[in-house]
C-alpha cells in the first residue's frame, strides 16, 4: 500500500529531530556534500537570551521551546505526576539542560557490546567522543574537529562547591578528575560551554552546517508519520505553519525525536504493539511490541539546606547580570550542578549504584518557583533502576501527548528504594562533615521543616515528596541482537527498510552518567553507519 501520493519536497536522508543526535547526525550527514539532507524540527531556533546564559536554562522550562510532558501519577511518589522537560528547539535538550558533561564508566557501554554487538564498546565509541569533545587546553590532536561540542572548566564556581568537595574528602571519598574510563570518586562538573555560553549542537553542529547547499532545516515542521511503500520507509508527513507536507527520502529516515517522541511517532507510523495501535485506530505495518518499553530514567531525591549566604539567589542582583556581560564571568556562568561524584551504597563490591550531585542553591520544584533561599542541594540519583516504564500513544491525533509511566521504584523487591535511601544518608553524612557544617544554619528548605524529622523520616519525604526526574529517559527503541529489539545493531527498525533511529532511545541500558554526552555520540556514530550503508 502506498500512502506517499505526492511529495513537496525530497532529499536523500530525512532526519526528525534536530536536538542531541539529530543535530550531529544531520550536520555530519550533509559535511562532505555527497548527500541532500533534510532535517525536520517541531520547535523554533535556539536563539534566547536563556538559552544562551548557562544559569537561566530553568526560565525555558513550561515555555514553547519545552514540550512540557508530565507522567502518569507516581505511587511509589505520593500519586505526584513527575514534570518532564524535553528541549523543543534547535540543539533541543542540549539547548536547555544543565550542561553536564559526564561521559559515564566504560563498563557500561562494555554492555551495550554484549547487547548489540563490538562496534557499541567503550574502546570502538572512544573515538567518537573524542570526536565530539573540544576540551579547551587539551593537547590531545582528536580533541577539536570541526562540530565539537566545547567542553571547558566551569569558569566561576561558587565557593560552597568548594566546601562541598572539601567534605567529601573528609567523609573519605576522592576528588579526581573528571571522566575516567571509571569514575571513583567526586569531580567538579565539566561543562558544555565555550566563554561563558552554552556550547549545544544547535551551536557546534548545525550553525556551521547550515550555510551548506545541501542542507536545509525545518523549523516548525511536526512530524506527523513516516510514508511507507510496502514496508519501505520513503519519507515523512510533517504539519508546518498550518499546512500539511511531505518530504520524500531517496535513501533512507531517521528518527531522532528522543525517548517520548520517537516511540510516539513510531506508533503512530503503525510499528508498535498490535493492540495498542488498533485500539487507537492506527493501521499495523509491523508488529513491534517493544516499541515504547523499556522505559529507565534516573530518579533523583534532594537534601536541601539552608546556608547563610554565598548561593545562586544572588544571581538575581545587578552586578551579576553587570558582571556576565561585561566579562562572561560571575554566577550567571553557572550550571547549577557545579559538582558530582559516584558511590556504591548497595552491598558487596561492584561498580556505584548512585551518583551524588551537589549545586549551590536552593533547586526546589525543578526551578519552576525560583529560588526561595539561600540553601544548597545535596542529590542521590538511582543509577540502574530496576523498575521500567512505557511510553504509549493515547491517540491517532499527532498532537495529543503520549502517556508517559516511568513506574518509579515499583520493582518488587524493593532494591530501587533501598538505593536511593542509601544514596540520600550518604548526602547527610557529608551535609555533617566540618566544611559544610561550617556553612549551613541546621535548617532545611526541602523537605520542608527536615530539621524537626527523625532521619529516616526526613529520606523518606525527600523521596516521596519531593523525588523527581534527572532528566535522562532511555531505552524504548532499544536496540539488540535479540529478535524482539526494536532496532538492530546498525540502528535499523526491524520489519521495515529505509528507517533508523539514532537518539538516547536506542539504548540498551541506562548508564552510569549523563545522556548528553552519549546520545551526541550516537548520532555521530549513526552517521558513518548511513555512509557505510
Amino acid at each position: 500500500m502506498t500512502n506517499a501520493q505526492y511529495s513537496d519536497e525530497s532529499a536523500d536522508y530525512v532526519v526528525v529531530g534536530a536536538g542531541a543526535a539529530g543535530a550531529a547526525l544531520s550536520a555530519r550527514l550533509s559535511e562532505n556534500g555527497r548527500y541532500q539532507v533534510v532535517l525536520l524540527e517541531a520547535g523554533g531556533t535556539a536563539r534566547a537570551q536563556a538559552v544562551n546564559v548557562p544559569a537561566a536554562f530553568s526560565q525555558l522550562f513550561k515555555t514553547d521551546r519545552d514540550w512540557d510532558y508530565q507522567t502518569a501519577p507516581q505511587t511509589s511518589l505520593d500519586n505526584r505526576s513527575i514534570y518532564w522537560p524535553r528541549g523543543r528547539m534547535l540543539g533541543g535538550s542540549t539547548s536547555m539542560n544543565a550542561m553536564m558533561w559526564v561521559r559515564g564508566f566504560a563498563q557500561d557501554y562494555d554492555r551495550w557490546a554484549e547487547l548489540a554487538g563490538s562496534d557499541w564498546s567503550f574502546e570502538a565509541l572512544l573515538p567518537y567522543f573524542r570526536r565530539v569533545e573540544h576540551v579547551a587546553g587539551s593537547a590531545d590532536p582528536d580533541h577539536g574537529t570541526s562540530g565539537a561540542i566545547q567542553v571547558q572548566a566551569q569558569r566561576d564556581p561558587r565557593p560552597l562547591t568548594g566546601a562541598f568537595l572539601a567534605a567529601v574528602e573528609e567523609t573519605g571519598h576522592a576528588v579526581e578528575a573528571a571522566n575516567t574510563r571509571t569514575p571513583a570518586g567526586f569531580s567538579q562538573t565539566m561543562v558544555t560551554q565555550a566563554r561563558g555560553a552554552r556550547s549545544s549542537t544547535a551551536v557546534a553542529y548545525l550553525k556551521p552546517a547550515q550555510s551548506r547547499r545541501n542542507f536545509t532545516v525545518h523549523t516548525g515542521a511536526h512530524a506527523t508519520r513516516v510514508l511507507f511503500e510496502g514496508t519501505r520507509a520513503v519519507g515523512v508527513e510533517f504539519e508546518q505553519n498550518g499546512r500539511t507536507r511531505t518530504c520524500r527520502a531517496r535513501r533512507e529516515v531517521v528518527l531522532c525525536g528522543g525517548t517520548i517522541n520517537t516511540p510516539q511517532l513510531l506508533q503512530l507510523s503503525g510499528i508498535g504493539d498490535p493492540a495498542l495501535l488498533r485500539s487507537h485506530g492506527i493501521d499495523v505495518v509491523v508488529d513491534a511490541p517493544d516499541v515504547g518499553r523499556h522505559l529507565r530514567d534516573h530518579l533523583v531525591g534532594f537534601l536541601v539546606a539552608e546556608v547563610e549566604g554565598g548561593s545562586l539567589l544572588d544571581v538575581t542582583k545587578p552586578r551579576a547580570l553587570v558582571d556576565y556581560l561585561l566579562r562572561r564571568r560571575g554566577m550567571l556562568t553557572s550550571n547549577v550542578a557545579e559538582a558530582y561524584g559516584f558511590l556504591r551504597v548497595g552491598d558487596g563490591p561492584g561498580l556505584p549504584d548512585v551518583e551524588l550531585i551537589f549545586a549551590p542553591a536552593a533547586y526546589v520544584d525543578e526551578g519552576l518557583t525560583g529560588i526561595p533561599s539561600h540553601a544548597i542541594t545535596l542529590g542521590a540519583i538511582l543509577l540502574q533502576p530496576e523498575s521500567s516504564g512505557v511510553v504509549e500513544v493515547t491517540s491517532s491525533d499527532p498532537h495529543a501527548k503520549p502517556t508517559i509511566d516511568p513506574r518509579y521504584l515499583s520493582d518488587p523487591d524493593g532494591h530501587d528504594m533501598q538505593i536511593l535511601t542509601a544514596g540520600l544518608e550518604a548526602c547527610a553524612d557529608i551535609l555533617a562533615a566540618p566544611s559544610l557544617k561550617a556553612v549551613t544554619t541546621g535548617r532545611f528548605v526541602r523537605p520542608f521543616g527536615g530539621e524537626t524529622m527523625s532521619p529516616e523520616d526526613r529520606i523518606r519525604a525527600a523521596i516521596t515528596r519531593h523525588a523527581h526526574t534527572l532528566y535522562h529517559p532511555v531505552g524504548t527503541a532499544r536496540m539488540g541482537d535479540d529478535p524482539a529489539s526494536v532496532v538492530d545493531p546498525q540502528l535499523r527498525v526491524r520489519g521495515v527498510e529505509g528507517l533508523r533511529v539514532a537518539d538516547a532511545s536506542v539504548m540498551p541500558q541506562i548508564i552510569r552518567g549523563h545522556t548528553n554526552a552519549p546520545s551526541i555520540v550516537i548520532g555521530e556514530k549513526a552517521a558513518d553507519l548511513l555512509a557505510a550503508g
